[in-house]
């Protein structure tokens, strides 16, 4: 079973991909709307950790830069509405494997990429 961590301050997002995650694959889920928790919750065993960019509490580049600091091996997808070229080469510079736009085209773009990730 694949570990996924969803941090995401839009429920309505985290809650659409928590479920198709469920039905599409064997994966664990763990969500967290507010960021703050998701740096002192997330677990080393988590697999693939998909991030949105653009969050009240901290942005999802400041996420990254803790993330990296305490796991560095860590998979993580940035996910943003507001993508522009600035913050996705710094998203990667940072060390995220990847994007993914929202809307999303289609809810197979995740697992594709998730799958990609732990081959």
């Amino acid at each position: 079973m694949k570990k996924i961590a969803i941090i995401d301050d839009e429920i309505q997002i985290t809650s659409m991909i928590e479920k198709y995650l469920k039905r599409n694959g064997d994966f664990s889920v763990t969500v967290y709307n507010n960021p703050l928790n998701a740096i002192s919750g997330l677990s080393q065993d988590t697999d693939v950790v998909l991030l949105d960019i653009m969050m009240p509490q901290m942005n999802g580049l400041e996420v990254l830069e803790k993330l990296r600091e305490k796991f560095p091996d860590l998979n993580i997808v940035m996910m943003t509405a507001y993508s522009t070229l600035d913050k996705v080469l710094e998203a990667h510079r940072q060390g995220a494997e990847d994007y993914i736009m929202k809307p999303f085209s289609s809810m197979s773009i995740i697992t594709d990429k998730i799958n990609a990730l732990t081959k």
